[in-house]
């Protein structure tokens, strides 16, 4: 029974809520950042203050600055997005006037992201499927078990990576070490015959 209760408590601890609140001088820019796997549906929700003389800009990019989603004068909206790789996204906010600063209150910028199986609307997909309530939890289940596994998939893979890595580099530290004694072997020994023949020209020794 306890394994079972770890087992259900486990997606809650892998699946992310990412839901924040701040606030936004103006003429000045925030950006936030979350690394996610691949082919992850991420959702988001936004609402932003309203202030006069005004406009925020939001705009979603990836590490190669690829532009994912992007709201010019933004308030409030929704967006969708799937990942095409596994990268670190940054949500940025801009707020721009012609007031300048210390004259505008801040603005109060709400943020509410989702991925995974969290972002998925199991509402509307029983609408579409016909689902009852039973087969909704069943199929919710199952994407939490897929999500489990393809997470435990990566954490498999980044290991042999890191495991791949340090092997790499115990041998070029190994070689290196190899070729610094022979080094060090090599100089002792042209010294020594280098002093022989300085102290025999020199008469010091037979």
């Amino acid at each position: 029974m306890a394994r079972l209760a770890a087992l259900l408590l486990l997606p809650v601890l892998i699946e992310s809520v990412f839901s924040i609140s701040f606030f936004l001088p103006v003429n000045s820019r925030k950006c936030l950042r979350e690394e996610i796997h691949k082919d992850v549906l991420v959702t988001g929700e936004y609402e932003i203050g309203e202030q006069p003389n005004t406009k925020t800009n939001l705009k979603i990019t990836d590490s190669s600055s690829h532009t994912l989603y992007s709201k010019e004068d933004a308030t409030k909206g929704k967006f969708a997005f799937t990942t095409e790789d596994y990268d670190m996204f940054e949500v940025c906010f801009e707020s721009k006037s012609p007031m300048g600063t210390g004259r505008i209150p801040d603005q109060l910028i709400n943020l509410d992201m989702k991925h995974g199986v969290e972002a998925k609307n199991y509402e509307e997909i029983a609408k579409v499927e016909k689902l009852k309530p039973l087969e909704v939890e069943l199929r919710r289940l199952e994407d939490l078990s897929e999500s489990i596994v393809n997470d435990f998939a990566y954490m498999k893979k980044r290991e042999e990576e890191m495991r791949d890595t340090n092997e790499s580099t115990n041998t070029r530290v190994l070689y290196f070490s190899i070729f610094s004694m022979c080094c060090l072997v090599g100089l002792a020994t042209w010294q020594v015959f280098y002093l022989r023949r300085f102290f025999k020209a020199k008469k010091l020794i037979e």
